[in-house]
């Protein structure tokens, strides 16, 4: 039986003062963003996930992006190393919580830098992001780690905006999906759909052919929905103007050993 857990991490109260690279800052309202959180978490309780709360970092503003401080193939969690060295402390209590739920850990180490959102995987196939976050060594230790597992690790190159998955993810049926002005090589994806908005690259996958994604993406969600795709919104405005997305905001583990 497949596992459904998801990892989550509630907002920093320092949330507001979260690093921004590829756009301009805007106010973040953190009351709100806690609200937005709250109600992403239950989205993933109602379409069946068991989520598992990681312990906050109220010192780190980017904490609630879970997603970049590990790398999840099958069983194993590879604790990342953030390209942000202000983000390094927030590894800690995530390893903590993959260890707890029976996953076998490996690490990036120096030189090495990775976040998790540059990992998209697709299948076997594990595409990772070339970019301002992640470097060659993080790339190479990544092949080192999962494709002894099974995986085909393809690095692409990312220079439009933060991670690989600010730039685009995968459906179910493994079509990755991508706004043009922020991919790189849309050639490098088998099976690739543009979508009209930025935020309309990010999906989360739920299951039963269900898919996550940001409500600020209304053209794309059409455009999935007349596809036979079952769109399920969430509203995650503050998050976004910290170059957040849905993927960002958990880690799904699928694959752990009952």
């Amino acid at each position: 039986m497949p596992s459904k857990k998801a990892l989550v991490r509630r907002p920093s109260p320092r949330l507001a003062e979260g690093l921004v690279t590829h756009v301009e800052r805007e106010k973040v309202d953190v009351e709100l963003a806690q609200e937005q959180w709250e109600a992403y978490v239950e989205t993933l309780r109602t379409h069946g996930w068991e989520t598992v709360e990681v312990d906050p970092e109220d010192d780190c503003p980017d904490s609630v992006f879970v997603e970049d401080a590990v790398v999840m193939y099958k069983n194993v969690a590879l604790i990342t190393r953030p390209g942000a060295e202000s983000r390094r402390a927030e590894t800690a209590g995530v390893e903590e919580a993959v260890a707890r739920l029976g996953c076998s850990v490996n690490w990036i180490w120096e030189p090495g830098t990775l976040d998790g959102g540059d990992v998209l995987k697709v299948g076997d196939t594990v595409y990772v992001g070339r970019g301002g976050r992640t470097n060659a060594a993080g790339v190479q230790q990544l092949r080192a780690a999962f494709e002894p597992l099974g995986a085909r690790v393809v690095a692409v190159p990312v220079s439009k905006v933060l991670h690989l998955k600010s730039a685009v993810t995968a459906l179910p049926d493994g079509t990755v999906l991508g706004h043009i002005p922020n991919v790189d090589r849309p050639s490098l994806f088998p099976g690739f759909l543009a979508v009209p908005e930025d935020a309309g690259a990010h999906v989360v996958l739920l299951g039963g052919g269900k898919v996550l994604m940001a409500a600020s993406a209304p053209k794309t969600a059409e455009l999935l929905t007349d596809l036979g795709h079952e769109v399920v919104t969430v509203d995650i405005s503050e998050f976004e103007k910290l170059e957040g997305c849905v993927t960002c905001l958990s880690v799904r583990l699928r694959e752990l050993y009952a």
